[in-house]
């Protein structure tokens, strides 16, 4: 958006939008920024042909759909699930649509897990153009990791960090993008630098999945850095409000509130689609929302310390053995 009252106009409905929250994380915040000027052209059809690239969580929800709009591009799909017999159910579908699909077998929140379907993965020799880390879970209890982790952190922050530096051989040859699918809750959390693992006070699993992914944006100029010498940029993306089964199973009231506003699978996957497809590779580094850089902030509270983001590096790499 550049130039003149349109535009001017353009800018403000966008940022109004965004401030306010509610409007611009619904169906109708995409609906209208979609018909503002400037608003970024859709991937062209086929750009993804001879490409590969694979999701986590694709058996369902977010996932799902992510998979079957980046085939309709032309990428040949990996899908990354814990639940062999449904991961295959979605690569039936795509074949069914004239793409291709492979199915993987990982758990992101089991960290041995992760190391053996990255050193297969790589073992197989396949580039990768993008790699999207759409594995979420919402647990009511608090819920560990086969190695101790909690399970949000396990899930969202060990699980992907690790995932993504062992596969950086395969991503480097095609100048990969990584992708980080977070949440619009971030935004009501701080950086959990002093306690991680959620093992202080009354434990909410809304709270620890915000906290988690409030931990994500946070590492992104880190990661940006730390990835930008293998030729591999990192995105995060917030899907907004979207009706899926995860969200009607884990936070049902609010599910039930917002259904005639909640977007769809397709609406929520899209900034993410894009952020893949588009050319030129977007900024790396950024929270991405409907097609836009956004702010990773709108409270002052939810400020880190320089030191709070340190210490969050530092658990999360010592936790993955990446520190060595």
């Amino acid at each position: 958006m550049t130039g003149g009252p349109a535009a001017t106009l353009s800018r403000a409905v966008d940022v109004a939008l965004d401030r306010t929250v509610a409007p611009g994380f619904t169906a109708l915040g995409l609906g209208v920024r979609r018909r503002l000027p400037g608003w970024p052209a859709d991937p062209r059809p086929g750009v993804l042909a001879g490409r590969h690239v694979a999701v986590t969580g694709a058996s369902g929800g977010l996932g799902r759909r992510t998979v079957l709009d980046l085939a309709a591009l032309g990428a040949t799909v990996h899908l990354v699930v814990r639940d062999m017999a449904k991961g295959e159910r979605v690569a039936s579908e795509v074949r069914a649509a004239g793409s291709e699909a492979r199915v993987w077998r990982c758990d992101v929140a089991d960290l041995d897990a992760v190391r053996a379907f990255a050193d297969a993965f790589v073992a197989d020799g396949t580039p990768l153009r993008a790699l999207v880390h759409n594995a979420g879970a919402l647990p009511p209890t608090r819920t560990e990791s086969p190695q101790g982790h909690e399970l949000t952190q396990a899930l969202h922050v060990l699980g992907p960090v690790l995932m993504t530096e062992r596969l950086l051989p395969a991503l480097a040859p095609e100048a990969g993008r990584v992708v980080l699918v977070t949440s619009g809750g971030m935004y009501t959390q701080r950086l959990a630098a002093h306690d991680p693992e959620y093992v202080r006070g009354e434990y909410s699993g809304s709270v620890a999945y915000a906290r988690s992914k409030r931990g994500q944006v946070e590492l992104l100029p880190t990661l940006a850095e730390r990835w930008a010498p293998h030729g591999v940029t990192v995105h995060a993306t917030h899907p907004g409000w979207a009706r899926t089964a995860g969200l009607d199973a884990s936070l049902p009231t609010f599910s039930r509130a917002l259904r005639p506003v909640l977007r769809s699978d397709a609406a929520g996957a899209d900034t993410t689609v894009w952020v893949v497809a588009t050319e030129p590779t977007p900024p790396g580094g950024r929270l991405w929302h409907d097609r836009r850089p956004r702010p990773t902030h709108v409270l002052g509270r939810t400020r880190p310390r320089p030191v709070d983001v340190e210490d969050h590096l530092r658990w999360v790499l010592g936790a993955t053995g990446l520190d060595g």
